[in-house]
């Protein structure tokens, strides 16, 4: 039996920020899904994170459901009142030309994936693909590299 060293039970920076971006989605103000953001520089430092929700002092969809919140994932957006967690965090960003790593719950949309190619990020690392690909598309003709990265488990790892 392998005795196991504090450096072998030490998660990866990939499931540690991926967790992270999990923990930022359970803010969502959106009953249609909750979806995180953790964007980080070279350094591995947290630069912002977002969570979808509505506009700053706009009714949160949880109490006043928007027109957009009984719609299927992908549909009906025009009518959804949120702000997707990639463009939450953007904003939340000082400097977008200091992004590396953009850690999402769900790969991003066509509208943030726009979002994600006017910063200087190199990767964007995500847990669960969205239905439609047009935004992972136009990141990979942007040269950003993308990864899907399911979330382990503590239990699964050991």
């Amino acid at each position: 039996m392998k005795i196991r060293t504090k450096r072998d039970s030490r998660i990866s920076k990939h499931q540690y920020f991926l967790k992270l971006a999990k923990i930022v989605a359970t803010r969502a103000t959106c009953p249609r899904r909750e979806v995180g953001c953790v964007i980080i520089n070279e350094a591995g430092h947290i630069k912002a994170t977002g969570y979808n929700g509505v506009p700053s002092g706009y009714p949160h969809c949880t109490d006043h459901p928007c027109g957009g919140h009984k719609s299927g994932t992908g549909n009906n957006l025009e009518s959804c009142m949120a702000t997707h967690a990639e463009a939450n965090a953007l904003l939340q960003c000082d400097d977008v030309m200091d992004v590396d790593i953009i850690y999402l719950t769900v790969s991003p949309c066509i509208n943030c994936a726009k979002l994600i190619g006017n910063t200087s990020c190199k990767m964007v690392i995500y847990s669960e693909e969205y239905i439609n690909k047009d935004g992972i598309n136009m990141l990979k003709k942007l040269g950003i590299i993308t990864k899907y990265e399911r979330i382990i488990n503590r239990e699964e790892s050991q």
